[in-house]
């Protein structure tokens, strides 16, 4: 058994984890990173990077098809080996030594193996104990959670790892789930020649963002990609047959050749020797506002392990808090008393920040919705062209000030960082009438939203 002395211990090299033995390392503090799989996490091999490099394809397609002129000279449908490829290439072929580089220039020394917490302070990877002087931090992330319907723990299912990575398209595919991941798997394997139903057992898709935008996103898998919907129904029973896998839903059997699970994720919190120290392990872990886990002052969980925003950029800035508060400065935790920004790359997109109208109205505040039609700029006429969208600001009536933005449309990804600082900086609704947006542009979209306000008043 060797003995290895620390100032930072961080368990699991995702994005959370890299970010607090990167701000730690550059802190002056020793640190030791421990990763049993890939450094650089979930996000970069199975999740956000390889489905967006899956839906990119399509979606250029589809806008170059919009484009008179450029439709002409489209002849053929995507090169699915080609994209399958360059997706390969995004992950690094499942292949982490690129990413390796940054630890040496910071100094982290990384322990590949499964990290346990053996007692205050106190790592094992192995035959090795790390023994940390300041601070151990959880960053083991979360596992795709199996929901419990009979036949399921026995198919042969795909969850968010196979479903990023496969290598050839399905000829048919089932999705248990219409979230974010749901929704993008959806629609990146129908556009690669797969025959995609998805089932939800809520009425619509997308249920935790604005109504609309669900119905949006909803309306364009069925029009554009051929994918049945299957709302309101819960899921009976799976079962695999020589033709298949089958679920029973309604009353009514589907059937696929493979079947994928999106319902959520647990955390990655069992296994990891948190009953040493007294917490139960399997669960989430409850933290302060600065990501210390209740009752020790020493252990840090941070990213999907806390529960309190599941989002990689989340994890990053949880990460960021954490390390400052280890130095002493405890900074305010804005972002997740505003809520936090996500995104789902569907075609239309969803990108949304802060509250929804019934969320506001639930909390007590006198909101009201300022809505814009997504094409209603001249920049629309150009990009996205056609595309449905509809856009939403929720405006406390009795500050102005904006509490929430919801953005649905073609790439309304990049306009969601401004509706952040809105909400971040507390910029009124007036103020923001005098940051104006250049023409002919799509941002402004904001313009839109002022001139209802003001039609308002």
């Amino acid at each position: 058994m060797s003995i290895h002395g620390f100032d930072v211990v961080v368990l699991g090299a995702g994005p959370a984890g890299e970010v607090f033995a990167g701000q730690s390392a550059e802190a002056g503090f020793r640190v030791a990173l421990v990763e049993q799989h890939l450094v650089a996490g979930e996000c970069s091999y199975y999740a956000c990077m390889p489905s967006k490099a899956l839906l990119y394809p399509g979606e250029v397609l589809d806008e170059a098809r919009r484009a008179p002129g450029v439709r002409e000279a489209v002849t053929g449908g995507l090169d699915v080996s080609a994209v399958l490829e360059r997706r390969d290439e995004v992950i690094h072929h499942l292949d982490d030594s690129s990413q390796l580089a940054w630890l040496r220039e910071r100094g982290i020394e990384l322990f590949r193996g499964s990290g346990v917490i053996a007692g205050e302070r106190e790592v094992r990877v192995g035959g090795d104990v790390l023994v940390a002087d300041r601070a151990v931090a959880i960053a083991t992330g979360s596992s795709a959670s199996i929901p419990p319907i009979p036949g399921l723990p026995e198919a042969p299912i795909w969850n968010n790892r196979q479903g990023t990575t496969a290598s050839t398209a399905p000829e048919s595919l089932i999705i248990l789930g219409g979230g974010p991941v749901g929704c993008e798997l959806a629609q990146a394997w129908s556009s690669l020649g797969s025959e995609v139903t998805i089932f939800e057992p809520e009425e619509r898709v997308l249920v935790h963002e604005e109504p609309f935008a669900g119905d949006l996103v909803e309306q364009a898998l069925w029009d554009r990609h051929g994918v049945t919907m299957v709302t309101g129904t819960a899921v009976e029973s799976v079962s695999t047959t020589d033709s298949g896998i089958t679920v029973s839903a309604g009353g009514k059997e589907y059937t696929a050749a493979e079947l994928m699970v999106a319902t959520g994720r647990r955390p990655r919190t069992d296994r990891i020797g948190l009953e040493s120290i007294g917490v139960d392990g399997g669960a989430e872990l409850e933290t302060d506002d600065c990501y210390r886990v209740k009752g020790h002052d020493w252990l840090f969980a941070v990213g999907d392990v806390n529960g309190r925003a599941p989002l990689t950029h989340m994890g990053k800035y949880q990460a960021w808090v954490g390390v400052r508060a280890l130095l002493g400065h405890e900074p305010e935790n804005r972002a997740e008393l505003i809520g936090s920004p996500r995104v789902t790359f569907t075609n239309p997109q969803v990108a949304a920040v802060g509250k929804t109208l019934a969320e506001a109205e639930a909390e007590g505040i006198d909101a009201v919705a300022i809505d814009a039609d997504t094409g209603s700029t001249a920049g629309a006429s150009f990009l996205g062209r056609g595309v449905d969208g509809k856009c939403r600001l929720v405006v406390d009536q009795a500050t102005g000030l904006v509490v929430g933005a919801t953005f649905v449309g073609f790439e309304v990804a990049e306009w969601l960082q401004a509706a952040t600082v809105a909400i971040v900086g507390k910029v009124s609704m007036d103020e923001l009438r005098h940051a104006v947006a250049p023409f002919p542009t799509r941002s402004e979209i904001w313009l839109r939203f002022s001139e209802e306000w003001e039609a308002r008043r």
